[in-house]
Order: C-alpha cells, then structure tokens, then sequence
C-alpha cells in the first residue's frame, strides 16, 4: 500500500497537467520482475491514445527518480466495466451500486464481500452482505471493485 501511495504521489501532478485524472495504481511484484498498473479517466473517457499519451509522460518521470528498483511492466488503463475504487471519494460516486471488495484482515470471518455498497463515511464504507451492513475501513481493502451490470435485452415476437 505505502508503495502504491508513493508512486501516485509521484505521477499525479503529471496526470492531472495533462487534463486526466488519476484513479489510482496498483504495484505488484513478480519475483524479479514486476507490474504497474496505472488507472486514468476524464470526463470524455479515455482512449488508447489517452493511455498512450500518459504513459510517455509518466515513463519519462519514473525513469528519473527510479523508484522501483527491478524490472517493471507499465500498464495505463482506462477503469473498464468493472471499475476499480480506491478512495472514499470514489467509493462515494458509486453509493447504490454492488461491489466486490477484497479485504487485507477478514470481517464476519470473510476475507471477500460481494454486495450492495450502501453508504460511505469518514474512514469507511458499509456494504450489504446477505442483509447485513458490513462496515469497512478504508485501510483494510487490499482491492475493491465495481461489479458491471449486465440487462439481458428481450426482443419479442410479433
């Protein structure tokens, strides 16, 4: 997490002076080698020219400063169907909608919720898991995600 937190701090203010904002990133190591996968969006969506462009930008910045120390994938990506959350701010936009949310240290004994995200706090968000309000701080989600909705489209005979 701290790592995450060090990178965006880092490729942010790029990001943003390029008219996108930053989602989020998630590093994950691969014994020698590794991958960051980093998410944009605008408010006209974004394209793989978007991805493209972000990507230069923030190669050249990682490239300087050199915070990751072995091999590394970068990936830019736009947040898909299933989107990925990682603030309360963004949590806050999706109140309403189901998610699926992995958990650093379990609750309820589970280390995985799959529900309806109902409300978001200060340091938190309450989810519904087979009628129970679950209540999860902000900290203890390793991962959490949008769950797309998929309407099946009939079409009727005449």
């Amino acid at each position: 997490m701290a790592k995450n937190a060090t990178l965006e701090a880092l490729i942010a203010p790029s990001i943003s002076a390029l008219g996108y904002e930053l989602l989020g990133c998630i590093y994950i190591s691969h014994g020698q080698s590794a991958t960051l996968r980093v998410y944009i969006d605008s408010e006209n969506g974004i394209t793989i020219t978007d991805c493209e462009r972000v990507s230069r930008q923030i190669s050249a910045i990682l490239d300087v400063e050199d915070p990751i120390a072995s091999k590394y994938l970068l990936e830019v990506s736009s947040p898909g169907l299933d989107r990925p959350l990682f603030t309360l701010d963004q949590f806050r936009r999706f109140v309403g909608e189901n998610v699926n949310i992995k958990l650093h240290i379990p609750l309820e004994n589970r280390k995985h919720l799959k529900g309806l995200l109902k409300s978001v706090g200060e340091h938190s968000v309450v989810v519904e898991v087979d009628d129970k309000a679950i209540e999860v701080i902000l900290e203890n989600i390793a991962r959490a995600n949008l769950i797309p909705l998929f309407e099946e489209k009939h079409q009727g005979r005449n």
